[in-house]
């Protein structure tokens, strides 16, 4: 909860967050530029395949997608997988893989907990992306990948 004299700290945060979304739609010549959620994130379509959700924090952001679902067969062993893969966000670039709440999908989070300017939002979303595309490919052909 923010103290009121961190709640301008946090509307600077989301002015921020609401020019870099302009920015970036603009710079790619993306889709209509997306609206602003209640809670002040933005669902970015940038790519085919599920959104991706990026949320102010007080300071910095937070960078959110669904991978895929849970796959019924080997589920043990991909948990096991993505556990390494976690593991000081080594296969990650710093991401978390991670489950909804249902334990039927798997998310890739990344909380950027400072200060960013433009360019490198642009670049933490290029390589989330890229995390993101990669985990999707590798669950898709799991179990018969020869990584495990």
């Amino acid at each position: 909860m923010h103290t009121d004299g961190n709640l301008e700290s946090l509307f600077l945060d989301q002015a921020m967050l609401e020019q870099f979304v302009e920015t970036l739609y603009e710079k790619f010549k993306l889709q209509a530029l997306p609206k602003k959620e209640q809670a002040g994130s933005y669902e970015l379509s940038i790519e085919s395949g599920s959104n991706i959700t990026v949320s102010p924090l007080d300071p910095g952001l937070h960078i959110s997608s669904i991978i895929a679902k849970v796959p019924a067969n080997s589920r043990e062993s991909l948990f096991m997988y993505l556990m390494r893969a976690n593991f000081l966000g080594q296969g990650t670039g710093g991401s978390v893989i991670g489950m909804d709440s249902e334990e039927s999908t798997l998310t890739l989070s990344l909380s950027i907990p400072y200060e960013v300017h433009y360019a490198m939002f642009e670049e933490k979303l290029e390589d989330f992306i890229n995390f993101r595309e990669y985990w999707r490919a590798e669950i898709e052909k799991y179990p018969e990948n020869s990584i495990v």
